[in-house]
């Protein structure tokens, strides 16, 4: 596992204490791999999840530091969304 997925999963394990109960997401890291956030917290993964977020590694950097908006870097370009867009919104919400 790369240096960036381990804190990546720190990162996201340390927001969303206790997990993300609304359903399962991915974040894919572009050249780092993917991370799946569920009712059990986060861990390096590439299982299928009911929404798959991907940005490159500063990207998503930003928007765990609070420097980037979710939303924004969605309508930027920034971040592709797949799948439920609902969870994506309601996974934003609890990053941001």
């Amino acid at each position: 596992m790369s240096d960036v997925i381990t804190a990546a999963v720190a990162a996201l394990n340390e927001k969303m204490s206790g997990g993300f109960d609304a359903g399962s997401a991915k974040f894919v890291i572009e050249g780092e791999g993917g991370i799946v956030v569920d009712g059990d917290g986060a861990r390096a993964s590439d299982d299928d999840a009911d929404v798959t977020l991907t940005a490159a590694p500063d990207v998503f950097e930003d928007m765990m530091a609070g420097n980037l908006n979710p939303t924004t870097a969605f309508m930027t370009g920034k971040l592709t969304v797949e799948g439920n867009m609902g969870l994506a919104m309601q996974l934003g919400a609890v990053l941001g």
